[in-house]
């Protein structure tokens, strides 16, 4: 069964297509089903939308390692560790360094 919030979320998306939020939770749902690809589409946009949401990258990351996708996902762990560092974003810095040397 679908998750129960990506309808809403589309919805807020269709009338606010910036809506860093909505497409993090989107992107959010969609690894919660397991639905990588979705999710990872989702959290692009995020980032698109507002770079320095910190978060977002380590999700992406996480979507990415899941489709075999390392190397775009090294590259995510590099460009969210950056961001996260210069947000004062602890955890998500070290959940970031953690999964990017979990990828060598």
């Amino acid at each position: 069964m679908p998750n129960p919030r990506i309808e809403p979320l589309k919805k807020v998306l269709a009338m606010d297509p910036t809506d860093d939020v909505a497409w993090f939770g989107l992107g959010k749902a969609y690894l919660d089903d397991g639905s990588f690809e979705e999710a990872a589409a989702a959290l692009r946009q995020c980032v698109a939308v507002k770079p320095g949401y910190s978060a977002a990258y380590y999700a992406l990351a996480q979507s990415l390692q899941k489709l075999g996708r390392l190397d775009e996902c090294r590259a995510v762990c590099v460009t969210g560790i950056d961001v996260s560092t210069k947000n004062g974003d602890a955890m998500v810095t070290k959940n970031l360094e953690l999964l990017k040397s979990a990828l060598s």
